[in-house]
């Protein structure tokens, strides 16, 4: 196998068979859309999406210390989370850099799952194995032993009740448990990444097809549809949720991505990046840093990664992800700008789009949140 042939997942057939226009993502082979891409988007916030999100990192930790091992290498308290409960947290360099952002899941006393992003999974692993020298822990790449299928959508509860038998109304947000859905040993989780309720399904890869073709039997009648990767990038930035090499890169610590909540000082012990990041929160508190927003479009133009934030003739921020809206029906972006234009309303406000100063209206994230 080259260097350069493209990872497939087990639904890789599954996905081209229903037409799917595929793409490289971080050395996978995934599916991009199977059709309109605002159709899909529409689906998970009216009805549900099915998607293959195999492509996502899992590593398992064993042992009597992976606790101690987890809390050392990760900026969270980990050994505070409850068996069948999980975390969003952060690993970070020395420096306080972030490598990458992750969930991680208690399955039991001494076992825990990090799923780390597809473009970071070899990063966290080496950086997980090096950091457990010295713990009663092992650390295992768990890649190949996980095919992982996602329901989103207010319908989702309905068709993934209909498959199991397992208390999904007492699975609380941010919570696993293990079940059968059609038959099939699931990891049931319920985290999700579009701003809808919905389940993360961990199976085995040789369990993937006949899992996706259950559900998507059981979601024939509450208009599920299967999507792909480019919905679920306008999903997670209308519900405000950060994009690792976006909105979060080893360049920004969690205090300057606005996310200094995950890191937690008051856990016993030293962790890799403590001093880096006690300075860094020093830092935040008496010299802001650029605060992360969301920009509304007055026109139609998309703003894009990378472009410049304006006021007044002056370079005030940098766009880190932008995108139309289907469900505002404006182009929308995250920004990272300067602490004085960072409050909502702030006018004379713009995007540097080609020359041109597009404006824009400065608003709190997220721009979308659901009706519980």
């Amino acid at each position: 196998m080259s260097s350069t042939e493209l990872r497939r997942t087990a639904l890789d057939a599954t996905h081209r068979a229903l037409g799917a226009t595929m793409t490289d993502f971080a050395g996978w082979d995934m599916p991009l859309r199977y059709g309109s891409e605002r159709d899909e988007h529409v689906a998970v916030r009216t009805r549900a999406g099915l998607f293959d999100l195999s492509h996502m990192g899992e590593i398992t930790v064993t042992g009597a210390q992976a606790a101690e091992l987890l809390n050392y290498a990760l900026v969270g308290n980990i050994g505070s989370v409850k068996p069948g409960r999980a975390r969003y947290t952060m690993i970070c360099r020395e420096d306080g850099g972030i490598l990458d952002d992750l969930i991680v899941y208690r399955l039991d006393d001494t076992e825990y799952m990090v799923v780390a992003n597809a473009s970071n999974a070899q990063v966290v692993l080496d950086a997980l194995a090096e950091r457990a020298a010295g713990f009663d822990a092992e650390v295992r790449d768990d890649r190949d032993a996980y095919a992982l299928l996602a329901v989103q959508g207010p319908e989702s509860p309905g068709i993934l009740g209909s498959l199991t038998d397992a208390d999904l109304d007492g699975l609380k947000y941010y919570a696993g448990l293990p079940g059968t859905v059609a038959g099939v040993p699931a990891l049931i989780a319920r985290t999700g990444y579009t701003g809808e309720d919905g389940f993360e399904l961990f199976v085995k890869p040789e369990h993937a097809v006949e899992l996706w073709q259950a559900l998507t039997k059981a979601g024939e009648g509450a208009g599920l549809v299967p999507c792909g990767l480019s919905c679920r990038d306008t999903l997670r930035l209308e519900a405000g949720m950060p994009l690792y090499g976006h909105e979060l890169t080893t360049a920004l610590t969690p205090f300057d991505a606005g996310l200094g909540r995950v890191v937690k000082f008051e856990k016993e012990g030293d962790f890799v990046g403590r001093a880096a990041l006690t300075e860094a929160a020093e830092r935040a508190a008496s010299e802001p840093p650029r605060v992360l927003v969301g920009l509304v479009a007055g026109g139609r133009r998309v703003p894009r990664a990378g472009y410049q934030v304006v006021a007044g003739g002056e370079v005030i921020g940098e766009v880190t992800s932008g995108a139309p809206s289907p469900t505002l029906g404006k182009p929308i972006a995250m920004a990272y700008v300067d602490p004085a234009h960072a409050a909502p309303g702030t006018e004379g406000v713009g995007v540097d789009i080609r020359g041109s100063h597009e404006p824009y209206e400065v608003v709190a994230l997220p721009f979308y949140k659901r009706q519980k």
